[in-house]
This record gives C-alpha cells, structure tokens and sequence, in this order.
C-alpha cells in the first residue's frame, strides 16, 4: 500500500509540473522563384524567405508561481531553397528569460531594439525583394561586433517593460567581450514605443562601439516609427540615420497595407540618402501581394527596382540578389510560397 501511495503521488507531481509547464516546435519555410536584372547581367532561381524568413525553433515557459515564469527561445536560420542544414545554429535568437510583474529579463542573443522599428514600420519588413535593407547603413564598421547597425547582438543582457497600456519599450546592452577592453564591440540600445488600438509609433537609439582599444569610434543610430490601421489600409511612416567615423546615412520610407480579397496588397517607397558624399543616394520602390491560402499557408508576388546614383551600389534585399555594379540600378521580382508550422 505504501509503494502503491508513493507511485501515485509521483504520478501526480509529474502531471502538475508538466502542466505548468510548455514546449513548442515552430518554424517557417518560405521559399520563391526569383529574378532579378541589371544592366550587365541577370540572375533567376530560387530565393529563400521571400516573405518570411525561413528559421526552425524551440521555446518553452514554466509557472514557477506568483507571477513569475521562466522562458527560452531557441531559433536558427533555415536554407529552403538549398536545403542547407550543416552546421546549424541558432543564430536567430538564443535565450533564457525570467518575466513577472516586474517584466521581463532576458539574456542571451536577440533583435536590437532599433532594428525592430525597421521591421515593424515598414510593408515588407525586412524580407523578400521588397525588404528594407535598413540596417548597417554605413558600410566597414571595423571593430564593431556585427556591424554600425546590427540585427542581432550577441552576449546581450535586456529589459523588457511589463504591460502599462499601451507602453512598450526595451534596453538591451550586449558586452563586447574583448579582451582587456570590454567596451569594445559592445552595443547598446533603448526603444519607447506606444501602441493602441489602430495607432502604433516608436523611436529607438542606440550606440555601437568600434575602432580599437586605442582609438574607438561610437556608430549612433536613431530611428522614429509609426502606422495607423484605418481598417481599409495601413499607412505606415519610418525614418532612421545612422553617423559614426566621418560618415551618415539616413533612411526615410513610407509604405501600406491594405486588405484585398483573401490576402493583402503591399507597397513601400524608400529612400537612402548619403549626408557626407554627393551622388551616392539610392531609391527603391516596391509592389506586392499575399493570398492567404490558410491561416499558416501564403502564396506571394512582389516586383521592386532599386535606382542608384552614380557612386552607389545598393542591392535588392532577395537572398538572390547580387551587389551591382557601381551606378548601376536593378529590378527583381519573385513568386513565393510561405509556411508557418
């Protein structure tokens, strides 16, 4: 009897804990036949993430009691075009939090706060032909961790504000790890933001330490965003810039969203504009449609050209896309399928 009583309350702290407890499996495979044409040369295939990017992931939450769980997200990038499977890591995210009334605290590698307004604000996101392509800005950011204006950082530590209506906001700093300087390559960021209803609008600034241990240079980057959901579109507005080492980039951009159908019709116009160096912009405007075959099943279309002036050499944001020839423009469009799992 004894044993038989033990077993049961075994049983029963078991099914407690894996109550409280929860593990996902998710992912996207996205993948697009693409073209894209300059006046030299053209390029057709397969591109992968022409709407989404293509990543497989784990997260898990366990109740720890009183308000205060505890998480991890793991997730890596995919190659559906390719198939591309060696040596994957999970360069994506790679993190350990703990959330409660307080917020959240979050440890490990993730999005720059900055780099969310990029995505957020913008109708293509930062995907596909029509992409943003609004990070890193300014080229050759020696020293740096991963460049002036990183997606991601690693070694980073960041807090996350709890609910207050509709407040949102983040600081992250991510440590450089150098040895005998560990300002080095750091990076350090603050996004404020406020969302409710229809309305949605948030600035970012952040810093990132480059150069060398005996002469460091500071890349500041400082981005505003906003959209407005009228129900029959979404008109969305963006402006970044980037300044460091005797350089500055700035990026404005406005875009929209509007229901058509099953699916949604896309379109964004942005501009790169070089403040220290003449003829040197870019312009790129880009069309494009999502039928929803389910609620995880998209089929897409987007066409886009890049224009360059005649010391600029910007891309489109196609994973297919090749760096053209100084003063030389490019247009790309594809046809895609998305998957969410």
């Amino acid at each position: 009897m004894k044993r038989t009583f033990l077993a049961l309350a075994a049983l029963t702290v078991s099914a407690g804990a894996m109550a409280q407890s929860s593990v996902t499996v998710f992912g996207v495979a996205d993948v697009s036949v693409a073209h894209i044409s300059t006046s030299t040369k053209s390029v057709s295939g397969l591109a992968n993430g022409g709407n989404s990017s293509s990543r497989l992931g784990f997260r898990g939450v366990e109740d720890l009691g009183g308000g205060l769980k505890a998480g991890f997200w793991l997730e890596g990038s995919l190659s559906v075009d390719d198939g591309t499977a060696s040596g994957f890591k999970f360069d994506r995210r790679s993190t350990v939090s703990l959330t409660g009334n307080f917020g959240e605290v979050r440890l490990g590698r993730d999005k720059t706060p900055a780099y969310q307004n990029l995505e957020t604000f913008h109708a293509f996101g930062d995907t596909g032909m029509g992409a943003i392509s609004g990070h890193n800005l300014i080229t050759s950011a020696g020293g740096t961790a991963e460049g002036s204006n990183p997606k991601r950082v690693s070694n980073g530590i960041s807090y996350l504000l709890p609910k207050l209506g509709g407040v949102y906001g983040q600081v992250t700093h991510s440590f450089g790890e150098q040895s005998g300087n560990n300002s080095l390559a750091s990076n350090t960021g603050l996004r404020l933001g406020y969302a409710n209803g229809p309305v949605n609008v948030a600035a970012a600034y952040e810093i990132s330490r480059g150069g060398t241990a005996a002469a460091g240079v500071d890349y500041k980057t400082f981005n505003i965003g906003a959209s407005y959901d009228f129900g029959v579109l979404t008109p969305m507005l963006l402006l970044a810039s980037e300044r460091g080492n005797d350089k500055r980039v700035d990026l404005y951009s406005v875009g929209v969203k509007m229901p058509l159908g099953a699916g949604e019709l896309r379109a964004a116009y942005t501009w790169y504009k070089d403040k220290k160096q003449s003829d040197a912009d870019s312009q790129r405007l880009a069309l494009g449609y999502g039928y929803k075959l389910s609620k995880r099943t998209e089929i897409y279309a987007a066409v886009a050209r890049m224009s360059n002036d005649d010391k600029a050499s910007r891309k489109l944001g196609s994973s297919l896309s090749p760096t053209p020839v100084v003063g030389k423009s490019m247009t790309g469009y594809e046809i895609g399928l998305r998957h969410n799992f």
